[in-house]
Formats: C-alpha cells, structure tokens, sequence
C-alpha cells in the first residue's frame, strides 16, 4: 500500500506536535484505564492492557502518567466510557472507519457525522466499509532493527503472517489474537518495537492524486482532533511523488 508507510512521518512534521502529543498521551491513557477496567490491573495477566501499555511506552508515555491510569480504573474511572465503531467515505471514495471511545453516544454520533460532512465525506452504517479491512495485529520496527531478511526471518519464527520493509521501517503483521503473543517473540529477538497495535488493515485500496489527498487530511485530522476518536484508519493509497509533495507543504 504505497503511501501508507509515509503517513505518520508527515503527519509528524505537520507543527502542532505539542498540541497533538497531548491529545495522544490523553488517548492512550484512556485506552489504558478502559482495558484495566476490563480486565485485571496487572498487564501481565491482561493482553488488551498489556498491549495499551506497550503502545503507550512506544509514544514515550511517561511511566508515571501509566501508573496513573491504571490506578484510575481501580477508583471506578472509565466505567462509563463505550466502544463505538463508525465507517463512511471520504473525499474520493476513500472508506474510513472511526474508533470512538465515549460517555456520550448522541455528542460522538453527532461530532463524527458533522465532521465527515463538512470535510467532503458521508457517515454510512455499520457494516458499509468494513468489509473493505481485515482486523490483524501490526508491529511496527525501524530500519535500524535489521535487514529485511533478518526481520522476515524474525517474523516468521515469532509466528507473524506477513512483513513489510522499506527505507522507513518495517510493519510486521499476524492475526488479531497472535499480537501478543507474536509481539513477545519479536520483542526478545529485535527489541522494543516503535508500535505494537492492533488495526484494521485494507483489503482493497482507492488511489488519490495531490488534491484528493489534502481534502482526505482534512478530514482524517478533524476526526483524529476529537477527544472521543481512539483512532481512525481509511484505505487511501497514494504515489510515492505525492506523498513526498504532502511532506513538503
């Protein structure tokens, strides 16, 4: 998927990083008291907080503001807060699904629809674009973690499905319920990884040109600026000129 793997670099460089370092660390953290609420408080004992917790320590989450929401879901913080997904199109036809966490299902209903709508998109029903994405685990490293060979031979002892490498990285997938497992194996092998998640990864691709592409930031980055957006994912492909053209504004 040309133009996938340079995404979070321009994303990154884009200014408002103090701003968006923020709205990230509240994000994470909330991932994390929902899924010690869940589960148990220990992340050893618990995958989905085990998992919050390295994807946390992969943005430099400090270890005390962790600490914190773990101890807020043993004080009854986070009962209350609902997982929602929604799925629509955006500007060229691009599907994008929505991951919400919310104490309000009307205000987050209302925020995404009038945030797709006034950003070139349409807010479909449940189901409308899912069928367009495979729900798998993704591991993410950086070219300095080794070669190609040697991560595709890492991945495949770990147990992972597939491997993708270039000059920024590699992306390591396997199935949703081997993440933790895989991402262990990795770990001892290749070290800390930059992210351990899980995401919805797109069967099928819409190619966008220089001005599709800023529309669908636009609209990408309104949604990712609501507090009650965990994540949200779409299925663009981009060349690699215009990725490049995108980092350079």
């Amino acid at each position: 998927m040309a133009g996938h793997s340079k995404w979070a670099n321009i994303q990154h460089r884009k200014g408002r990083q103090d701003a968006a370092r923020s709205k990230l660390f509240s994000k994470l953290s909330k991932e994390i008291t929902v899924a010690a609420k869940m589960g148990d408080p220990d992340p050893e004992k618990n995958p989905r907080l085990r998992l919050a917790v390295k994807e946390a320590k992969s943005n430099s989450v400090p270890k005390d503001v962790i600490e914190r929401a773990i101890k807020k879901s043993q004080a009854g913080d986070g009962e209350d807060y609902e997982e929602i997904r929604y799925e629509g199109y955006g500007p060229g036809g691009v599907a994008v699904i929505v991951e919400a966490m919310t104490d309000n299902r009307n205000r987050t209903a209302s925020n995404v629809r009038s945030t797709f709508s006034k950003n070139g998109g349409n807010l479909g029903e449940t189901g409308s674009v899912a069928f367009m994405f495979e729900r798998k685990g993704e591991v993410s490293y950086p070219a300095e973690a080794g070669d190609a060979d040697a991560v595709m031979m890492a991945a495949i002892e770990a147990g992972a499905e597939d491997v993708e490498s270039g000059a920024d990285g590699h992306v390591i997938w396997c199935t949703d319920t081997d993440l933790n497992d895989v991402s262990n194996a990795l770990e001892a092998e290749l070290g800390e990884s930059e992210a351990t998640r899980l995401v919805w990864k797109p069967t099928t691709t819409t190619e966008l040109d220089l001005e599709g592409m800023q529309k669908l930031m636009k609209l990408l980055d309104a949604l990712e600026d609501d507090d009650d957006v965990q994540r949200v994912t779409s299925n663009f492909e981009a060349s690699d000129e215009v990725m490049d053209q995108l980092a350079a504004e």
